[in-house]
């Protein structure tokens, strides 16, 4: 009985290897890729001592996404979200506020939190709108156009969060644009862990809003308090 020869690869079965571990180390990039793509022209960064106020187009209003909240007081993030959608009030860019966030619990109601601080900084009453179900991104964007009726609108943000944000809205039906604030100049150990994040929240987000076109957590019916608000 001959000896067995060893088993040798071929250029074939090397170049469909190769080509096979290229397509699996891109793979992971492809929802952040979509998602830079699509918002792509359209989100700006809130530079401090800069006119970002004028790179943003006149809408009807901004739609604020919650970012957690701590006795009864919003995070830093939150607060730096919420000053960037006072300005853009205050500035005439938009003409009402759309407070989307977690109201889940009894203890927990994010928008209600954002609302007072802004009711404190000066933003009247009737031009503030809250979404109680806001429970991700994907949701507080179907929600605002299908629930608040919303067609066109300014979403606020963090920039490591901005073109997901601004993508899904885009991809729920929303001439979108995002404003998001750079959050590593004061929090850079947490704007990295969330940029990490962003990894995996973007491929939930392509399936959700691209693959699956899922429903919000909850729906419900359609709400007029941001008709009301806007036609003050």
């Amino acid at each position: 009985m001959g000896a067995l020869r060893p088993w040798t690869w071929s250029r074939t079965a090397l170049r469909r290897a190769f080509q096979g571990l290229v397509a699996l180390s891109v793979l992971p990039l492809a929802p952040m890729t979509w998602a830079w793509l699509t918002s792509a022209g359209h989100r700006v960064t809130a530079e401090p001592g800069t006119r970002w106020t004028a790179e943003v187009p006149a809408m009807p209003a901004a739609l604020v996404l919650g970012a957690g909240v701590r006795g009864g007081q919003p995070t830093p993030m939150l607060r730096a979200r919420l000053d960037i959608a006072a300005e853009l009030y205050r500035t005439g860019r938009v003409r009402a506020l759309l407070l989307s966030g977690d109201n889940s619990r009894r203890d927990y109601d994010e928008p209600s939190v954002m609302r007072d601080y802004l009711l404190s900084g000066g933003v009247p009453a009737d031009r503030i709108v809250l979404d109680y179900a806001g429970f991700d991104t994907w949701d507080s964007c179907v929600r605002a156009k299908e629930i608040f009726g919303a067609s066109r609108l300014v979403v606020v943000t963090q920039v490591f969060h901005l073109p997901r944000a601004v993508a899904l809205c885009r991809t729920a039906g929303l001439d979108a644009f995002g404003v998001g604030d750079d959050s590593i100049r004061d929090w850079p150990v947490e704007t990295v862990a969330y940029t990490v994040r962003e990894f995996p929240a973007s491929a939930k987000g392509l399936v959700d809003g691209l693959v699956l076109r899922s429903s919000p957590r909850f729906l419900g019916r359609r709400e007029t308090a941001l008709d009301h608000a806007l036609d003050r």
